[in-house]
């Protein structure tokens, strides 16, 4: 019973993957709402949202798979199987894909509920959550807010995908050097994250430590 018990509070890497990715889509939703994105930002929110469908199509055949009863599931699984279909460019401003993406957000929301009702029982798992979470989203709000801020002669970040990888590179303090930021703006914004990088990533190292070593303790 103990051991069945520490299954039920206990969540894997793939259940955090699916928080994050749940986050994301909401903000996501946020982000193409109340900016007016350049055509390079969308391409790349497009293929991110490719990527996410992929993956909760994996999660939904796990628990379809998992489901005792596969009808019972169905009753409310179809929502998850509907919303985990990548959107095909032609149908991207369709009704369907209207429809789709408002399925994907009550996915999200009721997968977030789920995982953040399990992260209330576990602190360590809680906060390695919310450090991967607050990662992420300063990954995507930086790409876009240094695309507007170098869109000047002379800036070297032209593209979503040089965005992704400049913050990629100040996020981890790695800083490569082949795109960097020419306005105050840019440089401002490269500060904010450089300082956030360093705090993230060293307390999200401990805490990962944390959790393997709760876990090996518990097996």
């Amino acid at each position: 019973m103990a051991d069945k018990k520490n299954d039920h509070d206990r969540i894997d890497l793939f259940g955090l993957l699916i928080l994050i990715l749940s986050i994301y889509v909401i903000t996501a939703l946020l982000v193409d709402t109340l900016f007016t994105l350049n055509p390079e930002i969308s391409a790349v929110l497009a293929i991110v949202d490719d990527i996410v469908c992929v993956i909760f199509l994996i999660e939904f055949f796990i628990r379809f798979y998992r489901a005792k009863s596969k009808l019972a599931f169905m009753k409310w699984g179809w929502i998850d199987l509907l919303s985990s279909i990548p959107t095909i460019n032609y149908l991207r401003y369709a009704r369907l894909f209207r429809i789709i993406r408002l399925l994907r957000i009550v996915r999200a929301i009721k997968s977030t509920k789920v995982l953040i009702h399990h992260f209330r029982k576990n602190r360590v798992e809680s906060a390695v959550a919310s450090m991967a979470i607050l990662t992420i989203l300063l990954l995507i709000f930086s790409s876009i807010t240094i695309l507007k801020a170098e869109d000047v002669p002379g800036g070297n970040i032209r593209t979503a995908g040089d965005a992704l990888w400049w913050a990629f590179g100040t996020i981890t303090t790695i800083g490569y050097g082949d795109f960097y930021p020419v306005t105050t703006a840019g440089r401002i914004i490269a500060g904010v994250l450089i300082i956030f990088g360093v705090g993230l990533f060293g307390t999200l190292s401990g805490l990962i430590t944390s959790w393997f070593l709760g876990h090996k303790k518990d097996h």
